[in-house]
């Protein structure tokens, strides 16, 4: 699918985003200390770079996991129909998880997988998102942690893509469209 051209102005700087995402993970081991292992499980695709940071700055016991949905393909609005590709390889009964999820916009796909997780019955379900835009939020569904709240823009970068583009940047940026000429 082509896309519409677009520039993208720094919003989030990769410094901001390392040291917020160090603080989270104080947070969330001090409300897992003393787990035998906490499974933590990201959304694919975009929370692909945010996990591998969560986990490096954890000092806990980790498994990780990970479930792939989608709600947006390569458009930039959510069609609210959640569809997972990819469940989870292992098992979670009775076991402290975590899901970590790049960005709650409608909160359709969070509260979806939040759903399928409960259901298989783990010991504690906490959720982290690397961002939040709650102007957007059409489901009641918030995640415990969050990294930055952000305003109604559509963004790319630290994991996060506009058609599969820009996932590597280092920061996160608001993509601004340009007029076709």
């Amino acid at each position: 699918m082509p896309t519409r051209p677009y520039v993208i102005d720094e919003m989030i700087s990769a410094k901001t985003i390392a040291a917020r995402v160090e603080a989270l993970a104080r947070e969330i081991h001090d409300t897992f200390q003393g787990t035998d292992k906490l499974v933590v499980v990201g959304l694919l695709r975009g929370s692909f770079v945010f996990i591998a940071d969560m986990v490096r700055e954890l000092d806990l016991p980790v498994e990780v996991d990970f479930i792939e949905a989608t709600s947006y393909g390569d458009s930039t609005e959510s069609s609210r129909e959640v569809r997972i590709l990819k469940d989870l390889r292992g098992e979670i009964h009775d076991r402290d998880v975590l899901v970590v999820e790049d960005i709650v916009d409608t909160g359709y796909t969070l509260r979806h997988v939040v759903g399928l997780l409960r259901a298989k019955e783990p010991k504690r379900l906490k959720t982290v998102a690397l961002l939040d835009k709650p102007t957007r939020r059409e489901v009641d569904i918030k995640a415990d942690w969050t990294g930055f709240e952000i305003p109604d823009e559509f963004v790319v970068g630290y994991g996060i893509d506009y058609a599969q583009r820009n996932r590597n940047l280092p920061y996160i940026g608001a993509v601004r469209f340009l007029a076709e000429e």
